[in-house]
Order: C-alpha cells, then structure tokens, then sequence
C-alpha cells in the first residue's frame, strides 16, 4: 500500500520519474508473503480511494541493499529495530526512519506511537486506518523532499 500511496504522492509534487533524484521501492522484512501478491483487503482499500495495487508483489529486503538507499521507511518500529539490525550505520546515520515520522501533523500523544498498525487479517476499518496513516506520512515525505536544496521537479524553478 506504502508503495502506491508514496509513489503518487511524489507525482503530485512532481518528483516522480526524476531520474537519479526519487525512486520508491516495497520490500517486507520478513520472507512470508514473497511473490504473493498484495493482500485483498489492501487492494480492496486502494480501488476504493482510486489507486491500483493488482501489479504489486511481496519481496524481502535484503540487508545489502541497504547501503544503496539515502532514505529507508519502515512502517512500525518493529520493523524499524530489524532494518536497524541489518544495517547499524544507515540507522545511525537517520537514514532509516519511521513513515509516520514525516507527517506534520504527528504529535507526541499518538495513539501509535508513530506506528502504521499492520492492519493483515483485520477488519475493513484497519485498512482504512493504515492508508489513512500511510497517505498523512507519504505526503509529508514528498514536501520534505521536493523542498530539498538542489532537487528541482520539472515546472519548478
């Protein structure tokens, strides 16, 4: 969902398809789902606000990649701990963050501590509440980096 959510969300600041500037890939920690496509509930949840997620399909990161990524985003701090273990100096240096982490509007009485609550095998609602989190997340990280000094989106002087 993260993916998708993200990826539109740097088209509409206009960084998507700057080649070498912004790229967004998915990959899970675990090995559970790899190949599998995106779960039912959460390409029911994407069709429903118009997004498409049928071309989605489950990998696992691999801690060499991790060293080749200026930004990695984890979902919760689960995750965040096991991209941390995998690569002590990218998460020392800030370059492995929460997603939640960029939404301006994240205060320090969340009710997720920061978290996007992994809403598989829930009800309806749980995805609901997951895009919803993802999207406040995904749009504050594409303000961030279309801000950034030096990255200029076509359109943009």
């Amino acid at each position: 969902m993260a993916e998708i959510v993200l990826g539109d969300e740097l088209a509409r600041a206009g960084l998507a398809g700057l080649a070498g500037v912004v790229s967004v890939e998915s990959a899970g920690t675990g090995d559970w789902h790899v190949g599998e496509r995106m779960d039912g509930a959460a390409r029911q949840e994407l069709a429903r606000r118009g997004y498409d997620g049928s071309a989605h399909r489950a990998r696992q990161i691999q801690p060499s990649w991790l060293a080749g990524y200026d930004l990695v985003v984890a979902m919760d701090r689960a995750n965040l701990a096991t991209l941390g273990q995998m690569d002590p100096a990218a998460q020392a240096e800030g370059r492995i963050r929460l997603l939640r982490s960029f939404d301006p509007a994240l205060s320090g009485n969340d009710a997720y501590h920061g978290d996007v609550p992994d809403p598989y095998g829930g009800p309806a609602s749980d995805f609901e509440l997951a895009f919803d989190l993802v999207r406040d997340g995904a749009r504050g990280l594409a303000a961030q980096l279309a801000a950034l000094p030096g990255v200029t989106a076509p359109g943009r002087a």
